[in-house]
């Protein structure tokens, strides 16, 4: 089967706090350079020691500028929140794209956020702090998540694919919080002699939590159930 776009959102369109009007090419480009700014700085020394200035320096950008874009330095803290919600999203279903299984589209969509999470180590730390910056915006990135999820989950049980007895939302959190916290410990906590995390995870740690995850999902027969 083809997977659906299900991750993938749609963007939503920005409009300047200073014009209200939709932004030009080039004024995404600047946008894109700010949120590249905010996303090295809040990761690096996280949000109370990040600071306008700091961001539009790492950008590139006149601090008079900014305001083109955003209002406040927590503006474009949940903007950064959404942008990282939605690249990764578009990273696990980009990867899904084609799969001819359910399990199968698990298998891809982990490879797809694992490898985003290895290039942006700053998910992890921004959307952390956004639990105490803007609870709603942390809300927001993973309800996002879950709910695409969540009705892929559904198709796939209608399928025969996945165990009819697994409430599809429960399931979703769950499987959210497997790739969360294994992408957290091998990837974001290791580190080799120099220092460096690595920038894949190792294909031994993937194949057991794929083993964990296929076991869990994988459809019930009657006797099974009893058992």
């Amino acid at each position: 089967m083809t997977i659906p776009d299900e991750l993938q959102g749609d963007e939503d369109v920005f409009v300047s706090p200073a014009t209200g009007r939709p932004l030009t090419k080039r004024g995404e480009a600047t946008r894109r350079r700010l949120l590249e700014g905010a996303e090295t700085v809040f990761a690096e020394q996280g949000y109370h020691e990040a600071s306008i200035v700091k961001i539009t320096e790492r950008a590139g950008i006149g601090l008079g500028t900014f305001y083109l874009y955003y209002d406040s330095k927590q503006s474009i803290f949940e903007a950064l929140v959404v942008d990282l919600n939605r690249r990764v999203r578009h990273s696990m279903s980009e990867a899904m794209a084609g799969a001819d299984s359910r399990l199968e589209a698990e298998r891809a969509g982990f490879a797809g956020f694992f490898r985003f999470t290895a290039d942006h180590p700053a998910l992890y730390r921004v959307v952390r702090e956004a639990e105490f910056v803007s609870p709603e915006t942390l809300r927001l990135h993973y309800s996002r998540i879950v709910e695409g999820y969540e009705a892929g989950l559904r198709t796939a049980q209608q399928g025969g694919e996945v165990d009819r007895a697994l409430d599809p939302e429960v399931t979703a959190w769950a499987l959210m919080g497997i790739g969360e916290l294994i992408g957290m410990r091998f990837l974001l906590w290791e580190r080799d002699g120099a220092g460096k995390p690595p920038e894949v995870l190792e294909p031994k740690v993937f194949d057991d939590m794929m083993r964990f995850i296929d076991n869990a999902l994988a459809p019930r027969t009657a006797g099974e159930k009893d058992t």
